[in-house]
């Protein structure tokens, strides 16, 4: 029995320390930015119809994964990602519209979607080929509702 727990205590090192290993992973996303400190609309974003965009199924859908403790009337909330209660005092607007646009930026290993890309897709429904998942000013929403996430 405890030869079974070591093994699987080794397995799953193994696996978070290849999941967190970011900085070697990164390199191969170089063309992939981490930062995007421009406005994609050039508009502020709307953080009520940001909320809004969050909590569809058919749009954000950001509650699959993540949790957000202020919605706690939305059910079903995920696990997946990381919370993101507290998340404006973790990352700028510019890191959260990287994020948004394509995550792999910043972590090459995440199965977040990438909200604005429209090529390079594979398995897509031929009536959702060439658009994207979010248009821009909702991108821009999103991160005006998560910049409203400032304490836990």
């Amino acid at each position: 029995m405890k030869y079974r727990t070591i093994i699987a205590a080794a397995a799953g090192l193994a696996f978070f320390g290849a999941m967190s290993s970011g900085a070697e992973a990164s390199k191969d996303n170089k063309n992939i930015p981490t930062s995007i400190g421009k406005s994609f609309t050039g508009k502020p974003g709307n953080a009520a119809n940001g909320r809004k965009v969050m909590i569809s199924r058919k749009k954000g859908n950001c509650l699959a994964c993540h949790v957000i403790t202020k919605m706690k009337k939305q059910a079903d909330q995920g696990n997946v990602g990381p919370s993101l209660d507290g998340v404006a005092g973790r990352l700028s607007v510019a890191q959260l519209r990287a994020r948004l646009a394509n995550p792999k930026g910043s972590n090459p290993d995440t199965i977040m979607p990438a909200f604005l890309k429209k090529n390079g897709l594979h398995r897509v429904m031929k009536k959702f080929k060439g658009k994207s998942i979010l248009s821009r000013q909702e991108v821009e929403d999103v991160i005006a509702y998560l910049m409203t996430l400032k304490g836990k």
